[in-house]
């Protein structure tokens, strides 16, 4: 009998998890995928030896998988043709039931009172053969997880949140992959403290360099060269390739061996008449701290909002950034409808994304803090008049 037969002769939800090589590869596709259904017990597939797995994905298309943070693993998994239609994701139900903490081992050993080790979380699991001790660490991971499922439908029955917890699993099923950064060299750590264009410019030079090798080898970028070493040399311009040589900071497994590559980016960066601009382009609001001095009204708004918000996180025991994505309350907050009232904010948040049941929750209560900072704002000009 086939793997796909057993599973599919099991019964109820089925256990789901992938692991990567973050870290260690430049990709983030799956080198082992576990699976466990009660009454067909635990596998574990290699997925660079299969490579495609539409039949065991057509075999359980109609049935609900279980995650623990499935948005980390569904692009890794969809890459392979795994894609679930209905999702229970026991990391999000944690949040949803305001426990305090929220990673599998801790939420196991709370609600199950079962201590799961998780010593091989980070390991390379590009590793072949894959050590023994990783195996059964990956068959844990699953194997009670159809557990934890059920002993959270019951609590968040209790909690009058099943209904949230369904519309926030199926947002993770439908959300967008964030767009490609038209920059993405501008995710260098520490670049913002280059102040001058023809530094960012080599910054990006190099920054792409190592972003080529790294794809071309299938090696994480900063197990090649530390961004801290990239920054070093964008910052210093060295004049010639031994100068480069002779930085200290530039170090790495790659600075050596690729010692030219990097000095051709160099004076790649330093021949350009494409100068970056110093602000990333984009839609990005300045950071709520500079916002009492460039938008004063906006910054009201903001806190007004968060307080409002705080109370609610606090009376249904649901973490803000899961209450409402942050974002959406800085950009409503920054320009906020024209007519303040709970069905502009509410078509407003839904037009950002929030969900039916965060808009229910918020939208009120936000309209009327904002509509109490403008009434703020406006009461000095109307006793002038």
């Amino acid at each position: 009998m086939t793997a796909t037969a057993e599973i599919v002769g099991g019964t109820g939800p089925i256990g789901v998890d992938a692991e990567r090589a973050s870290g260690f590869t430049y990709s983030q596709r799956a080198y082992l995928i576990q699976i466990y259904r009660r009454g067909a017990g635990t596998f574990l597939f290699d997925p660079p030896a299969i490579g495609d797995f539409q039949e065991l994905n057509d075999a359980l298309a109609g049935e609900e998988w279980i995650f623990h943070a499935a948005s980390q693993d569904l692009a890794c998994l969809r890459e392979v043709g795994l894609d679930p239609a209905r999702i229970f994701d026991t990391e999000l139900a944690a949040r949803l039931l305001g426990l305090p903490r929220v990673g599998l081992g801790t939420v196991v050993e709370e609600l199950l009172g079962i201590h799961l080790a998780k010593e091989h979380s980070a390991a390379n699991w590009s590793t072949r053969p894959l050590p023994e001790a990783w195996l059964v660490y990956g068959a844990l991971d699953v194997e009670l997880l159809p557990d934890l499922r059920d002993r959270m439908v019951d609590m968040l029955a209790a909690d009058q949140k099943t209904v949230i917890a369904e519309q926030e699993f199926a947002a993770v099923l439908t959300r967008e992959p964030k767009p490609v950064s038209a920059e993405p060299w501008r995710r260098l750590s520490g670049v913002h403290s280059l102040r001058a264009q023809r530094n960012l410019a080599v910054a990006r030079e190099l920054w792409l360099a190592r972003d080529r090798l790294a794809q071309d080898i299938d090696v994480s970028p900063g197990r090649l060269v530390p961004d801290a070493s990239l920054l070093a040399a964008a910052r210093t311009l060295p004049p010639t390739r031994q100068a480069l040589a002779d930085l200290r900071e530039f170090s790495g497994r790659a600075s050596r061996s690729e010692l030219d590559r990097w000095w051709g980016a160099i004076q790649s960066g330093l021949a350009t008449t494409d100068l970056p601009s110093l602000r990333a382009n984009g839609d990005a609001l300045p950071p709520p701290r500079a916002w009492a001095d460039r938008n004063p009204d906006a910054d009201l708004r903001f806190k007004a909002a968060r307080a409002v918000l705080a109370e609610i996180s606090d009376e249904f025991a649901i973490p803000l950034e899961n209450l409402v994505t942050p974002d959406y309350v800085r950009r409503m907050a920054w320009t906020p409808p024209e007519r303040i009232d709970s069905e502009s904010v509410g078509e407003a948040l839904a037009v950002l994304g929030a969900r039916a049941w965060q808009i229910e929750l918020t939208a009120q209560r936000i309209a009327d803090a904002f509509v109490e900072v403008h009434q703020t704002i406006d009461a000095p000009l109307e006793e002038d008049s």
